[in-house]
């Protein structure tokens, strides 16, 4: 082990020093190569092999360290991108950690860059000793944003491996199930025209009323059609988020914008339930002749359920001494699965700290976390 690794409170220091916010705005959106940059070269430090795998945008990447090698194994997940910020709302620097009345502060702190030391302290338990199945220690970009670095990983096929654990905070308590999320665009294109003869136009606000009594009795029908007790809410939601249109009173809307979200719950499907709301939007289009354009905000995360009898989730069950629960965030947890891996969501901090002012982890958390990862890379790696 290299002398110049920095000591775990350290390591925890210098990530959130590290800027690194993805945005879908581009006054936002930044790299984060030099997350990626730090956590290689601590890894390769610590024996691991690393390759970083460029995006389509060269200032972001994924890192992909594995320690061993064989067809197995287990990956340890996370996103080192994290969301936009206010300064002015922070007590303190939001970019420099500071350790208070048992908490570490700092902007990912929770979600989810304070993983990624704690996953690294685990992993020189297996320094030394013969593994049977590789551990890998996987970190992508903008999970807050596009998931592009996971979309990335599932394209290329990489890693595998049979089991994956994402520390995303859940309090320690296994995650096997959320629901997905969709962002859609609704544009209703009618025709402008003096208000004083409706005869001269097409109303496009008029139109965007069907629209929105539409897509209020489809969520109804959906939530009739799937429920899971297992969530806090236990059907699909549908959200009208915002809503633009016309330019003033005396004129006929020519055009009018919508957007909403859908989270499904698992047993859905994004692209059939896309499917669904759009031929009912050109029942709408055909009957008021107007033009309906159903467009995606963002490319949707598909619902996830890892199968409660699947031997990664009993594992996490039995050494946590919680049932596996559902949460409504989405997770990258989808495109790990469709590399082949049993996947469960699991880490430290809370949820509810996430995306907010003040964002902390409770240093509880974190040696609870390190001797939980441990149980896992003996059975999985060592065993």
């Amino acid at each position: 082990m290299s002398n110049h690794l920095p000591d775990l409170l350290d390591q925890f220091g210098q990530l959130i020093a590290t800027p690194s916010v993805s945005s879908t705005s581009a006054n936002w959106d930044m790299g984060n190569r030099a997350v990626i940059d730090l956590l290689a070269g601590w890894l390769s430090d610590l024996g691991f092999d690393t390759e970083i795998q460029t995006l389509a945008d060269s200032n972001k990447a994924n890192l992909i360290a594995s320690l061993g090698s064989g067809p197995g194994g287990l990956v340890l997940a996370g996103h080192t991108d994290t969301v936009p910020f206010n300064e002015e709302r922070w007590s303190a620097d939001p970019l420099k950690l500071l350790e208070k009345d048992n908490r570490l502060y700092g902007l990912g702190s929770t979600d989810m860059k304070g993983f990624f030391p704690i996953a690294i302290e685990a992993a020189k338990f297996a320094l030394g000793k013969t593994l049977k199945q590789p551990l890998i220690i996987l970190a992508t970009a903008d999970e807050e944003s596009s998931m592009n670095g996971a979309r990335a990983l599932a394209a290329a096929g990489k890693p595998l491996a049979r089991q994956a654990i994402i520390g995303e905070p859940t309090g320690l308590r296994p995650v096997r199930m959320h629901k997905g999320i969709m962002m859609e665009s609704v544009k209703v294109i009618g025709r402008s025209g003096h208000s004083s003869n409706p005869a001269l136009g097409n109303n496009a606000l008029e139109g965007m009323h069907s629209v929105i009594s539409e897509l209020l009795t489809f969520r109804q029908e959906i939530q009739q059609r799937y429920n899971n007790p297992v969530f806090e809410v236990a059907v699909p939601t549908l959200n009208l988020g915002c809503i633009h249109g016309g330019d003033n009173p005396n004129r006929i809307c020519g055009q009018s914008e919508l957007h909403f979200d859908l989270r499904l719950n698992p047993g859905c499907n994004n692209s059939e339930i896309r499917e669904e709301v759009r031929q009912r939007l050109n029942i709408i289009a055909t009957q008021r002749q107007l033009e309906i354009q159903l467009n995606s905000l963002i490319s949707g995360v598909e619902p996830y359920e890892q199968a409660a009898d699947s031997q990664l989730v009993q594992m996490a069950e039995k050494l946590t001494g919680h049932s596996a629960e559902a949460v409504a965030f989405a997770t990258e947890a989808p495109f790990l699965q469709q590399m082949g891996m049993e996947t469960i969501v699991l880490g430290p901090g809370s949820i509810d700290r996430a995306h907010q002012p003040d964002e902390y982890m409770e240093l509880e958390q974190v040696q609870p976390c390190i001797d939980l990862l441990r149980a896992f890379i003996t059975e999985y790696c060592l065993s």
